[in-house]
């Protein structure tokens, strides 16, 4: 299946493809290896083919991809992307992408990133609440040690 990540417009700025282990009501959970060349990133290395679990929902601001490493399947941490609601379909997962993002190590500890860049996308109120709203409740997930799934 396609994966689109979008910008406010509706464009397609990434796409890729994923294979759908788990469907719900409102979400979806595909495998994905990671295509780009091998990248630092906080204080990991995210390395092409990289497996990415990744959940997706329909009736959520964010989406989580849990990242396990190509050499010795251990996990690494989760990367959550705040977004609109996923659009699911049959063949394709689309989520507008808003910049603000949530770094959760391996240990659990977490750092919030973008907040420059999601200011300056100029969102109006009711979606910076929803945005806020979805990155609280990714922090009290991650803080009781539960991570969603």
């Amino acid at each position: 299946m396609k994966i689109l990540k979008q910008n406010l417009q509706g464009e397609t700025t990434w796409q890729y493809d994923g294979e759908a282990l788990e469907r719900g009501k409102n979400f979806i959970i595909i495998e994905a290896f990671f295509n780009r060349d091998d990248l630092p990133f906080q204080d990991i290395v995210m390395k092409r083919d990289d497996r990415f679990v990744e959940t997706y929902y329909a009736d959520k601001w964010y989406n989580i991809f849990e990242i396990y490493d190509r050499d010795d399947g251990r996990l690494k941490g989760w990367y959550c992307n705040l977004t609109k609601p996923a659009v699911i379909d049959d063949d394709s997962i689309a989520y507008v992408d808003l910049a603000l993002d949530l770094w959760v190590n391996a240990d659990g500890a977490q750092k919030v990133l973008d907040e420059d860049e999601f200011e300056a996308l100029n969102l109006d109120e009711e979606t910076k609440k929803n945005v806020w709203a979805g990155l609280r409740e990714l922090q009290i997930y991650f803080e009781s040690k539960n991570p969603p799934r």
